[in-house]
Order: C-alpha cells, then sequence, then structure tokens
C-alpha cells in the first residue's frame, strides 16, 4: 500500500512519536513504507509522515552514495529506537525532506552516531553508523522527536523559507507524490 505523504503544517510532524508495543506485528507496515518512500523518490521516511505517530522508521542510504563511494548504504527499519551517542567532525550537508519539498537548506550535524533498535522480528540491536547513513537516521530519528530539518535554521535563512513553508501548507507545491495537506 502506498501511503501519501504529510505534508508541513500537520501537527503530527511536530509531536513525539509513541513507543510500539513490543512484538507488535509491523512487517506489512514496514513494507508499505519502504514502497512509499521509493515512489517518492526518498531515502528515509518517519512513521509520522505517513500519519502514523509510532517510533518506526525506514532508511535506504544506499541511494545517496555514488559508485566511487567507499561507504557502504544501509536499507533498514528501526522501530523504536534510541540514539545513544553523535559524535565525531560535524559536517554540513544540504537536506530536504519528503513532507517539505522544494525546501533544501545546508544542516550540520555530527559524523558517527551510536544507536539502539528493533528490527522487524523484534531483535534488539545496537549499531554504529557513519557518514550519509548516519545523517539519515539522524534526519528521521528527529521526525519520530517532533523535530524538523527546518527547525535548525535561525535568522534570516528562517524568515527566507516562511512563505515557502505557508505555500506547501496550503498544498501550493506539486510533487511527483501523493500528500495530505493540513486542515
Amino acid at each position: 500500500m502506498i501511503y501519501p505523504i504529510v505534508a508541513y503544517g500537520n501537527p503530527i510532524l511536530k509531536r513525539e512519536a509513541e513507543e510500539i508495543q513490543e512484538g507488535e506485528d509491523v512487517k506489512g507496515l514496514v513494507k508499505d513504507m519502504f514502497e512509499t518512500m521509493g515512489l517518492a523518490s526518498g531515502v528515509g521516511l518517519a512513521a509520522p509522515q505517513i500519519n502514523k505517530g509510532i517510533r518506526l522508521f525506514v532508511i535506504d542510504s544506499s541511494l545517496m552514495l555514488d559508485e566511487d563511494d567507499t561507504e557502504k548504504g544501509v536499507r533498514k527499519a528501526f522501530i523504536n529506537p534510541i540514539i545513544l551517542d553523535e559524535y565525531g567532525d560535524k559536517y554540513v550537508f544540504e537536506e530536504g525532506c519528503l513532507s517539505i519539498p522544494e525546501i533544501r537548506a545546508e544542516i550540520t550535524r555530527p559524523e558517527k552516531l551510536t544507536i539502539e533498535y528493533f528490527d522487524e522480528d523484534w531483535n534488539l540491536k545496537e549499531e554504529e553508523f557513519s557518514g550519509m547513513t548516519a545523517r539519515v537516521i539522524q534526519h528521521e530519528y528527529d521526525h519520530l522527536e517532533g523535530i524538523l530539518f527546518i527547525d535548525y535554521l535561525k535568522g534570516l535563512k528562517k524568515r527566507m523559507v516562511k512563505g515557502k513553508l505557508l505555500d506547501i501548507s496550503k498544498g501550493k507545491v506539486p510533487t511527483d507524490y501523493r500528500m495530505v495537506y493540513p486542515g
């Protein structure tokens, strides 16, 4: 099933997501989220972006890598994740979001993280990720905390996107995928 993406302005994007009951069958939802993400040409998708206020996101960081990159991409689901640590050099990279189409901004994040999560078979994992994979995880994890990448913008940059954000919330933005707008 392909879900519509929730557009900026929907309150679910600013709410902290709820934990999923351990053992709940989420395999179908995970499959649907990967399909939805793929159709929208995304590299990550959090459950709040499909109007589900639960602590689940999927990523496929291999889509961000060039063939000459030494880093390997990761395609997996993260259930009830907890970032245990973020470390390493901070670096700037331009981010975007399926819920906020046509807006991109340079965001600074640490290059590495350690995260604890359940996979879709409810196996508890603790892993370290770096580079683009860490960045995609950080972005999607923020969604579970009710944080959007534009929340990191300050001053003039924040004011410059205000009109575009209003247009997105009113549905005045073209996308190649189905969206649900507030109101």
